[in-house]
């Protein structure tokens, strides 16, 4: 730790950098900031560039954290507490984060030649929902996302970037227009499955279908738009006490995958 360079000015170029790369009205988004220890490892492991990481001195360096940067040559340096204070004042200060050069925007050929499932959100505005989705995803063998009509320009957003713990460059996040996703659909070897209210399919018969499957989950208050529903080969309900109006998006993706997970485990995601 005491070989670690301090930054003690906002003079310091990465302090600009930081400002930056955090102004909201940026329209050319090369570059991003990662925060916290757990999305950084993510990246880091999930082959994220960065251009450097740093800590607040006011609290030890992760370890962890450091090996990792080490072993694949980032640049690491801590940042003095009151430096840290003003670069982000008026919101949540994390202690260990770092600036990365986004990744290339994922196509639907990256989804493609994966094997899973695909999950295609339809209306699904809620970073939080998307970032818990993400994960859920990633950790039931789906083989990438749809996002259509999210509201996100990249999927570098620092808002999905914390509520995916850095897990969205894990798997193909595609953000794509209806009429894209649904020409993707009927390209590919796969048919769709709209998550309904009113479905005939119940949500467990869904372990019994054997080809890979879109999985399409529209808004809680809107559900599937008129489109997917137009090429949809199953309507898919989750069974519930009739007193409860829906489950939360990201409940129902957990639900529906799982009972998926024999075949997309089979076929490694």
């Amino acid at each position: 730790m005491a070989d670690l360079e301090t930054i003690t000015s906002k003079s310091d170029p990465a302090v600009q950098r930081i400002v930056d790369v955090t102004k909201s009205s940026r329209s050319n988004i090369k570059t991003t900031l990662i925060e916290d220890v757990e999305p950084l490892m993510q990246s880091i492991r999930a082959g994220v560039e960065f251009i450097e990481i740093y800590s607040s001195d006011a609290a030890p360096f992760p370890p962890e954290l450091l090996e990792l940067c080490e072993r694949g040559g980032i640049p690491v340096r801590l940042m003095e507490s009151g430096v840290v204070n003003q670069l982000f004042k008026g919101e949540r200060k994390a202690k260990t984060f770092g600036i990365a050069r986004v990744p290339r925007p994922a196509r639907f050929g990256d989804i493609a030649e994966r094997g899973g499932d695909v999950v295609i959100l339809d209306g699904v505005k809620i970073v939080g929902n998307i970032g818990a989705i993400v994960r859920t995803s990633l950790a039931l063998g789906a083989a990438g996302i749809v996002l259509v009509d999210s509201d996100l320009s990249t999927i570098a957003d620092r808002r999905l970037l914390r509520a995916s713990r850095g897990y969205v460059f894990s798997l193909p996040v595609v953000l794509a227009e209806r009429e894209q996703a649904v020409d993707f659909v009927r390209g590919a070897d796969m048919s769709l499955a709209v998550m309904d209210a009113h479905g005939d399919l119940p949500v467990r018969g869904l372990g019994d279908l054997r080809d890979r499957l879109a999985l399409l989950f529209g808004s809680e208050k809107g559900g599937p738009s008129d489109p997917f529903r137009e090429i949809a080969a199953a309507a898919v309900t989750i069974p519930m006490f009739s007193s409860t109006e829906s489950l939360n998006v990201s409940v129902s993706v957990g639900i529906a995958l799982h009972e998926r997970t024999q075949r997309n485990f089979a076929v490694g995601g």
